[in-house]
């Protein structure tokens, strides 16, 4: 049994040395932004106080941010942990339980926080199409503007040793695995992990932990949007802004989200998405091939396997999971184990 069960991810922190850029790029992104203790903040359309903090310092990830249900998990929680219970002097206040996951990533995980009245700043008409026409001598006019952000819903950390990871972060917050990535049969890379909610929809996945190559660090922190018009109005504007486009538009496989990634400007990728897969509790765990982690269902290849240049898809996943392979020998070896 795990310690406790989170609901949510409640934000991602970063440092940056220009709190003006910071702040410029999270209004084009879609968030309400304000100033407060000395820090940046963006809040989404769903009454949380805030899903995105930015500190003054070199340009860096800082921590991901999880919500447990009460502050009773939290008093839990710091029990089980050997740490204290906070207050989180921060907009919305409550209290938080601060802890380091085995690649040093710090984990903020709050309860208790003040939460406004939602709101839906976005129209969702009615929509044509061949099973039914609702929409009846009503034209859609959209305005051209940024997307509007409702919430946070996940983040992908890169891991050393995703097996170490999954199990800490399963023991302690009850993360489901809705799919396990293998790189090739009996190698995984990762999992898409959900939030256990029992019988209450929770999304495909709150947390991605991804052993690949390079530098660790968040791969990248995704934003609900309130639907495809307004993920394409935002596209639309942040490329009017000439910001740094990542990824998109197109629709994954593995969560079924239409998506689009971009960079701010010190090279965090965000993610705006809409229309992602729900499941409860008694959706059991599936494996996946890499290949559904770099393919899409309609639109924009993965950056890997774009232009004239590009390495076949086949390739890439022997090289991963080759590489995969190595590590794992070498770590037994080391253990003194067989091979």
């Amino acid at each position: 049994m795990p310690v406790i069960k989170v609901e949510d991810i409640a934000h991602v922190r970063f440092a940056a040395p220009d709190f003006s850029a910071m702040r410029a790029f999270l209004e084009d992104f879609g968030m309400t932004v304000f100033t407060h203790g000395g820090r940046v903040y963006g809040r989404g359309s769903d009454g949380r106080a805030f899903v995105h903090v930015t500190e003054p310092g070199d340009a860096q990830f800082l921590a991901i941010g999880l919500r447990a249900e009460s502050l009773t998990d939290l008093d839990t929680l710091a029990a089980a942990e050997g740490v204290s219970v906070e207050d989180l002097n921060e907009p919305g206040g409550g209290k938080i339980v601060r802890l380091t996951d085995p690649d040093g990533y710090a984990v903020e995980v709050v309860a208790g926080q003040a939460k406004g009245e939602p709101s839906l700043p976005f129209a969702d008409p009615q929509r044509n199409t061949v099973a039914a026409k609702p929409r009846f001598r009503k034209a859609i006019r959209l305005e051209n503007a940024p997307a509007h952000v409702r919430r946070i819903g996940h983040a992908v950390l890169k891991v050393r040793d995703f097996r170490i990871s999954e199990a800490w972060y399963k023991d302690r917050f009850g993360f489901l695995t809705s799919d396990e990535v293998e790189a090739a049969a009996g190698v995984p890379l990762g999992a898409f992990m959900r939030c256990d909610r029992g019988d209450k929809p929770a999304d495909h996945h709150t947390l991605f932990l991804a052993q690949l190559p390079g530098k660790l660090g968040l791969l990248h922190a995704a934003f609900e949007v309130a639907n495809f018009d307004d993920l394409m109005l935002g596209h639309q504007h942040l490329k009017a802004q000439e910001y740094e486009a990542a990824w998109g538009v197109g629709r994954h496989i593995m969560g079924s989200q239409v998506f689009d990634y971009w960079k701010d400007p010190f090279g965090n990728e965000l993610e705006h998405w809409t229309d992602g897969d729900l499941f409860t509790a008694a959706d059991p765990p599936q494996k996946m091939p890499m290949s559904a982690l770099l393919e899409v269902q309609w639109g924009a290849p993965h950056p890997m396997l774009a232009g004239k240049m590009a390495p076949p898809p086949g390739l890439v996943v022997f090289l991963f999971a080759l590489t995969l392979r190595i590590k794992r020998l070498f770590r037994r070896q080391l253990k003194g184990n067989p091979a």
